[in-house]
């Protein structure tokens, strides 16, 4: 369930990227052919806005190298995942993103974390393809994407798929203060850098270390004592 909310929030996100590039004044052929070659949503979307903001294709690659810097530690982890030939680890590569990584690093099999992990990717290229399409018909349609809200779509369905997860008191505090920082920096800094200094929050996982499991078990068993001799 969790993998086709994610797909269908990326077919609107890629309606959103193509009808922001073509309503901008963009060809229509310039957002088909990031989404087919580069394929990094949010730095396709950092590249368009800086080239829409007047910025040259310079800056426009440096803002998209910039949020992609995350995928360079994010490839160690996916290493395992990706066995075969170098044409198999090409094209895994290619098809990495935050979303498939996430769902594959969830299964402790590896075969099945291997299959989450493709059948992930190659369903996330194909929809953020095809709404692209979709996005770049209706930019050049309608002229003013943003009026028609599509962005808020994507972030939606992050929060309701991240919300679950935050049962550890240190995942909910490094999720505040990251959340915190992004809102604070948001209004002085280009798009999608906040976004990086988020990740400013897992500060809480060093100040604040995990205890380790057999104390918290000590700790149970002496409550346990404890409430037997009441």
């Amino acid at each position: 369930m969790d993998v086709l909310l994610i797909c269908g929030a990326t077919t609107i996100a890629g309606v959103s990227f193509g009808a922001i590039a073509t309503g901008g004044g963009l060809p229509f052929w310039v957002p088909l052919a990031m989404s087919t070659i580069v394929f990094a949503g949010a730095s396709q979307f950092a590249a368009v806005g800086v080239v829409l903001a007047g910025g040259g294709p310079v800056a426009a690659v440096l803002a998209g190298l910039v949020l992609n810097a995350r995928h360079l530690p994010f490839g160690f982890s996916v290493a395992g995942l990706l066995r075969g030939g170098l044409l198999q680890k090409l094209l895994g590569s290619h098809l990495l993103t935050d979303e498939a990584l996430a769902f594959s690093l969830k299964d402790s099999n590896p075969e099945r974390a291997r299959a989450l992990y493709w059948a992930c990717a190659i369903g996330l290229y194909i929809l953020w393809n095809v709404g692209t399409f979709a996005g770049a018909l209706l930019g050049q349609a309608v002229g003013d994407a943003s009026a028609l809200g599509l962005d808020a779509a994507f972030p939606a369905v992050l929060l309701a798929l991240v919300l679950p997860a935050l049962k550890d008191a240190r995942l909910r505090l490094a999720a505040a203060l990251g959340a915190a920082i992004a809102f604070v920096l948001t209004p002085v800094l280009p798009a999608g850098v906040p976004v990086l200094a988020a990740l400013c929050g897992l500060v809480v996982f060093i100040v604040w270390p995990p205890t380790p499991a057999p104390a918290r078990e000590l700790a149970a068993r002496e409550l346990a004592g404890d409430c037997a001799n009441d």
